[in-house]
Parts: C-alpha cells; structure tokens; sequence
C-alpha cells in the first residue's frame, strides 16, 4: 500500500518540503556515496543516533559491526549532533525513496498551512520526538538509529488531522496482480499508525536491527500534538475560501 497522491492542493509552493528532500538527497549522496558498502557503513558508525552511546547505557568498549567489514565502538561520548544528522540518513535506496515520496505526497499540504519557517521547525521537533520515543523503548541499544521517516511520520499525524477526508491514491501490489485504489487520508493513515503500533509492541525486548516503530509512533503522536501551535489559522481560513470558490465553480456548471 503505496500513497502516490493525494487530491488536495495547495496555495503557496512547498518551498521546505523541496528544501527538505533537496537535503537528504544530498546526505544520501555526499556523505552516504549513494548506498556503497563503505561511505554507507561509515555514516553509521560516525552520524547515527546510537541510543547506547549518547546516554552511556552501553559499556564502554562495547563493539558492534555495522556493515562492510566496519565496526564501531560505544565510547560513552556519543554526539547529541546525532539526533539531528540521523535524520538525514538511510539506510538503503528503497528507505530514502519510500520516504522522500511519503513526504512528496503529505509534506505540501501540512506547510500550506504553516509556512515554510514553521514547517521546517516542526519536522526537526516531530523527528526529535521520534528518535526519544525509539531511545525510551532501548535505551541501551547500539543499534544506528538512521531514516527520516520519524519525523514524516510527525507530518502524516498533522495530515491525518487536517485533511481527513482529502483522497489519497494508493498503489496496491499483491503479487502479479496490480492496482490503484482512492481512500480518506484518515483511514490510509489510521491503518498505517495501527500498523505501526501492534509492530512496536511486538518488538518490545528484541534486539538488533529493524525498523525503528517507536521512532513512527513518537513522529505520528508529536505530529498530532503540535499540529495546533504550528497552523497558522490565516493559512487554514484561505485554504477554505478557495476551496469554496472551487465548489460554488463546479456548482454553477
């Protein structure tokens, strides 16, 4: 189930929702060399948001291999910067695509209501809620905590709230058989969120890697929580009179 757009548009144009993808493709790139075994490897070790090592829960000395033959070490003064540059990072060509296009389709909308300013603020608190609720749920783990999917899960829990019943268009792959289908935003995102939280539970007192369900829930519920203080009703009053003129438009013909 695969959001590819939604039919919602918008006044002004994302211009931080651009600056946004613009950047962690630039990561991607730059610091991460696209995915090779040994740039990718690196920025683990060196940008990831490693919960063990930034509260000293893990021993020192403690060894952990993070791919291409490289292997970091937990030396208890682990960067609080990583809470920031984990953001920006991934962990293969399908993390960083997936994510980039959940932002493409529900990013532009939830800054037409706040501004560029504000929105990239917002994203930045969403993903720092994320990476504490991921910590909560291992604070000892030396795990790389890596992916900006937090904090889009931050942007998806305002969507969910301010667009519910905005059309969202889904790919649907089940095998050979491909298709696309229309749903309400709020019963696309109330499923993945649902997903999202029996997964989490599931994967209390594991170890090793995976994906961080407590980083999407912490982003969807901070997403929910901020959404309030970060609308600007100016934006959200605008946005309804042209979408009002547009009904009366199809209305009269």
């Amino acid at each position: 189930m695969i959001p590819i757009r939604d039919e919602n548009p918008t006044l002004r144009a994302p211009i931080a929702t651009y600056v946004l993808i613009g950047m962690n493709a630039v990561v991607w790139g730059v610091v991460q060399g696209f995915g090779a075994p040994g740039p990718m490897a690196e920025s683990l070790c060196l940008y990831g948001l490693i919960p063990g090592d930034l509260l000293s829960t893990a021993a020192p000395g403690t060894r952990f291999p993070v791919g291409d033959g490289l292997v970091c070490q937990i030396n208890g003064d682990g960067e609080v910067s990583s809470l920031f540059s984990s953001m920006f990072m991934h962990g293969g060509w399908l993390h960083i695509l997936g994510n980039m296009l959940f932002l493409w389709v529900f990013g532009d909308n939830v800054e037409d209501v706040m501004g560029p300013g504000r929105f990239f603020a917002f994203y930045l608190l969403c993903g720092l809620a994320a990476a504490g609720a991921q910590i909560a749920a291992d604070p000892a783990s030396t795990v790389p905590m890596v992916g900006a999917s937090g904090a889009i899960g931050g942007v998806m829990g305002a969507y969910a709230l301010l667009f519910p019943r905005a059309r969202v268009h889904l790919l649907i792959i089940l095998v050979i058989y491909v298709t696309t289908i229309s749903v309400p935003a709020v019963l696309m995102l109330g499923y993945w969120f649902l997903l999202q939280l029996l997964s989490g539970v599931f994967s209390l007192g594991q170890s090793g890697g995976g994906v961080a369900f407590w980083a999407h829930i912490g982003g969807f519920v901070a997403g929910l929580a901020l959404i309030k203080a970060f609308a600007r009703q100016d934006f959200i009053a605008a946005r309804e009179r042209a979408t009002s003129r547009h009904t009366a438009r199809h209305r009269w013909f």
